[in-house]
C-alpha cells in the first residue's frame, strides 16, 4: 500500500502539525509527502526525516503540476493519494479522474470558512472546494461535529472516519533554552494568556482583545500573548494602539520553541469561529494548562467537563471575559494549576498520537 500525501506546503499552523505528527508516527518508505511550495513545511519535514518530493509550480495556479503528479503516481504505483487543504483537494479530484488512485481527504477546517475576508475570489475558491470535495473517496473528520458537517455536503456516513488529532505527551521539549517570565518582562502576579494563532480572520483575535479590554477595567496586570504571523496582523495592531492596550497585548511573531510560551501561560486562550480538533488545546494540556475555548469542532469531546477547562459561544466576547474573570479567581485559590492537571491526564489518556495514527492506517486498509 503506497500512499502520498499532498498539501500546498504555506502551512505554518495546526495543519501542518497534523500532518507531520501522523507521517513521523506512519513513517514508511512506501508514504510520501508531496508539497507544492518549498518553504517551511519541506525543512520541518525534512528534518523529521519523512519521506519528502516537492512538486514546484510557477504560481499557485499553474496546472502543469498535474502532469508531474500523474508522472510520480505512475511511476510510484501509488495506491492512494490524501490531500489536505483546498489547492490540494482541487489536484486530488483530477488526479482521481486520471489515474486509478484512491483519493482520501482529511478535513481540516470549516471550507465555507478556508477563505473569509477574500471577497470575490475567496467565494469563488470557497465554491470550488465545496464543488470537488464532494466526490473523493473517502473522508477524515476531525471531529463528530465535522462527520455531521460533511454528511451535510450528502457524502455517506460509510465514507467518512471520524479521527481525533493527537499529540506526544511523552516528547520532551527541544527548545535550547526555556523562556522565562522574567524575559518576556511580565510579573508573577500577572495573568497571563497565550493565544497561539495565525492572524486570520477566522481566529477573531479582534473578539479577544475586546474580551481583554473588559478585563483590565478590574485586573490591569492581565497580559495577553499572541504568537503567529498573518495577513491581519497589522489590523490588529492598529486595533491594540486604538485601544492604548500596549502594556496589556504582546506580539510574539512566529515561534519556534511555543511549548516555551505555553509554560508561561496561566491559560490558554482560542477564540476561532470554527475549527476542527484544535491542536493547540492539546499542546496546552501537554503543559498542564487550562484553555478558554469557543464551542468549535471537537472542543467538547477534549473537554467533557468543566473542571477541565472553559467553552464559550463563539462571538461573544462577554463569554470569554466572564470565563478570564473566573480563571483569575481560580488562580487566587490555587484550583487553576488542578485544572490544568485534569485536563492533561484526561487528554493524554484520550488523545495519543499513536491511537490517531492507528485510525488512519485501519482507514487505508479498508481502501
Amino acid at each position: 500500500m503506497r500512499v502520498l500525501h499532498l498539501n500546498a506546503g504555506n502551512e505554518t499552523g495546526g495543519g501542518m502539525v497534523h500532518i507531520l505528527s501522523l507521517l513521523s508516527q506512519l513513517k514508511s518508505d512506501d508514504i510520501y509527502l508531496g508539497l507544492l511550495e518549498k518553504k517551511e513545511f519541506y525543512y520541518k519535514a525534512k528534518e523529521r526525516g519523512i519521506n519528502i518530493l516537492t512538486f514546484e509550480q510557477s504560481s499557485r495556479y499553474d496546472f502543469s503540476v498535474i502532469k508531474k503528479l500523474i508522472s510520480f503516481i505512475k511511476k510510484e504505483k501509488i495506491d492512494i493519494i490524501h490531500t489536505h487543504g483546498a489547492r490540494a483537494n482541487l489536484y486530488g479530484y483530477f488526479l482521481n479522474k486520471l489515474t486509478d488512485v484512491k483519493w482520501v481527504i482529511t478535513v481540516h477546517s470549516d471550507p465555507r470558512n478556508d477563505f473569509l475576508g477574500r471577497g470575490i475570489k475567496g467565494k469563488m475558491f470557497t465554491s470550488l472546494n465545496l464543488a470537488v470535495l464532494r466526490n473523493a473517496d473517502h473522508f477524515f473528520a476531525i471531529s463528530t461535529r465535522f462527520k455531521d458537517m460533511v454528511e451535510g455536503y450528502g457524502v455517506s456516513s460509510q465514507k467518512i472516519t471520524t479521527i481525533y488529532n493527537g499529540v506526544d505527551f511523552n516528547e520532551d521539549s527541544i527548545s535550547s533554552r526555556k523562556v522565562s517570565r522574567a524575559d518576556m518582562k511580565l510579573l508573577q502576579n500577572d495573568f497571563v494568556l497565550l493565544m497561539v494563532a495565525r492572524f486570520d480572520p477566522v481566529k477573531r483575535h479582534d473578539i479577544a482583545l475586546e474580551a481583554v479590554e473588559q478585563v483590565r477595567r478590574d485586573y490591569p496586570n492581565v497580559k495577553l500573548l499572541l504568537l503567529g504571523d498573518g495577513q491581519t496582523k497589522p489590523e490588529i495592531e492598529k486595533l491594540v494602539k486604538s485601544k492604548d492596550m500596549d502594556k496589556n497585548v504582546i506580539f510574539l511573531g512566529y515561534k519556534e520553541n511555543v511549548r516555551d510560551f505555553y509554560r508561561l501561560a496561566d491559560i490558554t486562550l482560542l477564540t476561532s469561529r470554527t475549527e476542527s480538533f484544535p491542536l493547540v488545546l492539546l499542546e496546552s494540556a501537554r503543559e498542564n494548562v487550562p484553555v478558554i475555548t469557543t464551542d468549535v469542532g471537537g472542543v467538547h469531546e477534549m473537554i467533557p467537563d468543566s473542571k477541565m477547562g472553559f467553552i464559550v459561544p463563539v462571538d461573544d466576547e462577554d463569554s470569554i471575559a466572564n470565563a478570564i474573570f473566573k480563571a483569575i479567581k481560580l488562580k487566587e485559590t490555587g484550583d487553576l494549576q488542578n485544572m490544568g492537571t485534569r485536563f492533561n491526564v484526561f487528554a493524554s489518556n484520550n488523545f495519543s498520537l499513536q491511537s490517531f495514527a492507528d485510525s488512519v492506517y485501519q482507514a487505508y486498509q479498508s481502501l
